[in-house]
């Protein structure tokens, strides 16, 4: 049996619990909180609904109630902390309630965990929150699965470095670059312990060879969507175009870019902005007023918000996947990327959407210009995008999951 952990189990860790549960081949399922959808303490939180919908998004099936496990006071801590805006105790790596603590608070008890069970076979755990699982896990003969969701951290330390010199306004959004060289070790052992590494799209997985302490095959197995909606008919194009970002508000998702272009079609679009703000300073309040903008939404209401745009906008300098993408494209949305995402896996340039450089401004505004301007294309392509989806199914992603997960344990080789 597999041990699987992953701190706030995000749509791709409950598609991979399933799979293993569906298979027989779950343990358990550690994470941080299991919120239980319209429980009373749920409901009582309808006049705060922007607490009420992140906690939502840490709702589970069902079917996953017999396996999850939950360590959740810190996880608990950094939500509190951040409603009653105490910066100091969820600072990066040093905070009591940090990402940082709560992933290395996990992956402690995970690793604990294994000291007290001979039952499992395999432990499946994610970047920055595997090294002490993965330690344990070999000093009882464990297989350890890696997933890999994000690009290599030389990569991105690299683009970052490149953003932060050509727009230093836009730094305090760049976290990669306040990350200590104890950190980035810790990765880098994580990498040296797995006996298979999973990643989401040919751009993370090709990040991957700057790693000097990988030896693992790594497998590439996209993420899926089961979520194809129907588009409004024809007439509804008549409006401006309805263009969607969705992200935090960085410059490692190209935010910027964005919004230059944007800026040069004021009154032809609208664009909708959701995703949480990392700084305090960039975009400023008065710009952001300036467009609609959701800081939050549970998975059900952004797909629902998904189906009332023609256009998402993922302009990401470094990107493992980009999951929205996806599900952007079976809501019938056109995606324009940059080619350092999943899009040259997921798009057929100009057929279902477009890639265009990173950096680029200029490049976003011509497509949605382009968009703006020819509507017979752009229904074209929006039935293009959820006819593409409609193959790229979670199901297909579990059964690749079980596939490799079977190999790892029974084989002992990802030949």
């Amino acid at each position: 049996m597999i041990l699987l952990s992953h701190p706030t189990a995000n749509q791709n860790v409950r598609q991979t619990a399933l799979a293993l549960a569906d298979a027989d081949l779950l343990g358990e399922f550690w994470t941080c909180v299991n919120w239980r959808q319209g429980s009373v303490l749920d409901r009582s939180l309808g006049t705060m609904s922007r607490i009420r919908n992140e906690l939502r998004r840490r709702s589970f099936p069902e079917k996953l109630a017999p396996y999850l496990h939950t360590y959740s006071w810190r996880e608990w801590g950094r939500q509190l902390a951040g409603q009653a805006g105490w910066k100091s105790l969820t600072r990066e790596e040093h905070g009591l309630f940090s990402v940082d603590a709560i992933y290395s608070s996990l992956d402690r008890r995970v690793a604990r965990r294994l000291t007290q069970a001979a039952n499992f076979r395999a432990v499946y755990a994610y970047d920055a929150g595997a090294l002490e699982t993965f330690r344990e896990a070999k000093r009882r003969g464990y297989k350890c699965i890696y997933e890999h969701p994000i690009i290599y951290w030389r990569k991105v330390r690299e683009l970052q470095r490149e953003e932060a010199e050509l727009h230093p306004e836009w730094a305090p959004t760049l976290g990669a670059l306040a990350d200590s060289d104890e950190k980035l070790a810790r990765k880098d052992e994580e990498l040296s312990l797995a006996d298979l590494v999973i990643t989401a799209s040919s751009f993370s997985r090709d990040s991957l060879a700057a790693a000097p302490s990988l030896h693992a095959p790594v497998r590439v197995i996209p993420y899926g969507t089961d979520s194809l909606g129907e588009k409004a008919p024809p007439n509804e194009y008549k409006t401006k175009l309805r263009v969607l970002f969705v992200g935090s508000l960085t410059q490692a998702k190209g935010l910027g870019y964005l919004l230059e272009a944007v800026a040069q079609l004021k009154g032809e679009i609208e664009l909708t902005l959701i995703g949480r703000r990392v700084s305090d300073s960039i975009p400023s309040p008065a710009l952001l007023s300036t467009y609609r903008w959701i800081p939050s939404l549970p998975h059900g209401e952004l797909l629902a918000e998904m189906s009332r745009h023609d256009v998402l906008v993922l302009p990401s300098l470094h990107e493992g996947f980009g999951l929205v993408m996806s599900e952007a494209m079976s809501q019938g949305l056109v995606v324009i990327t940059t080619p350092n995402t999943a899009g040259p896996d997921l798009l057929t340039d100009g057929v279902n959407g477009f890639l265009v450089p990173i950096r680029s401004a200029e490049a976003i505004e011509e497509k949605l210009a382009l968009l703006t301007r020819e509507r017979d294309r752009l229904i074209a392509m929006q039935q293009a995008a959820r006819d593409r989806t409609a193959a790229a199914t979670w199901e297909n992603y579990r059964q690749g999951i079980v596939r490799v997960a079977r190999e790892v344990m029974e084989k002992g080789e990802t030949a």
